[in-house]
């Protein structure tokens, strides 16, 4: 899919904001295809979870993630950005390599967060964009349009002091770095996103449904808000449905309201993607 960072840089370059959902294999990514989704992005969580493992403590590797976003990307046929935690090393070199390996393999974008999954804190703003640049750099030098997210993890990572100062401190510094689009992940009110987005002029996405303004899309745009993930939110309401119904089955109960139709599924899985052969 040589071209897919060039449709995803397009998607952040156009008026308006778009929604990125995130599925967590071929089949839900083929079906936000179908429903019309002109992006989507993994989720760390959610591969996680369909492996049976726990997320952000290193039970899924590197190879696992992108061979997981390859696979979305060749059954949906769309641009996907890869959740790639804090870049899966512990180096910036290693980080360069992880871009290098995205890019590889057809992947549109990615993030590089801040967080060192070791402590379950920022990394210094120093060692931070030092892995960012790297990740920057193997991006410049593939010649594509891959398409970088700075990603700050204060919100949801140990720390005193001021979380929204800082998200804007290090996201301005991402920017410097050469970030395509900036991400905070955790805002929830208008505040917060306003001074974000005031803050920087590059793209700001926001996680969606997560309460207060994240789950008012409309609102999110009149802010300036250019993308909207979802994170593990997709995964978590289908596990809650099937926890639920399977719950009722120990129960001796058969209740599976809700159910998506076979010919739904079918129908979706049988219509040729925009770009196969007839």
């Amino acid at each position: 899919m040589p071209e897919a960072a060039q449709r995803f840089r397009a998607l952040h370059q156009r008026t308006g904001l778009f929604v990125m959902p995130n599925p967590w294999d071929a089949g839900t990514a083929r079906l936000l295809a179908d429903l019309g989704f002109e992006a989507i992005a993994t989720s760390s969580a959610a591969l996680a979870w369909t492996l049976a493992r726990v997320d952000a403590t290193g039970a899924v590797t590197r190879d696992d993630a992108i061979s997981h976003a390859r696979i979305l990307a060749e059954a949906s046929g769309l641009p996907v950005n890869g959740d790639f935690e804090s870049g899966y090393g512990a180096t910036p070199g290693e980080v360069g390599e992880t871009i290098r390996r995205t890019i590889d393999v057809g992947v549109a974008g990615c993030s590089v967060e801040d967080k060192d999954q070791g402590t379950g804190g920022l990394y210094p703003l120093d060692e931070a964009l030092r892995r960012f640049s790297a990740a920057k750099e193997a991006a410049i030098k593939s010649g594509s349009d891959f398409v970088l997210t700075g990603r700050c993890e204060v919100f949801l990572a140990k720390f005193q002091g001021d979380p929204l100062g800082e998200a804007v401190r290090r996201l301005k510094a991402y920017e410097a770095a050469g970030a395509d689009v900036v991400y905070a992940p955790g805002v929830t009110t208008e505040d917060e996103v306003r001074a974000i987005v005031d803050a920087v002029k590059v793209p700001v996405n926001v996680i969606g449904g997560l309460g207060g303004i994240s789950n008012d899309i409309r609102a999110l745009e009149k802010l300036g808000v250019k993308r909207i993930s979802i994170g593990s939110g997709l995964a978590k309401v289908a596990l809650g449905a099937f926890l639920k119904a399977a719950q009722g089955l120990a129960d001796r109960k058969v209740a599976f309201d809700g159910a998506a139709q076979s010919s739904t599924l079918n129908g979706a899985f049988g219509r040729p993607r925009d770009g196969d052969d007839d």
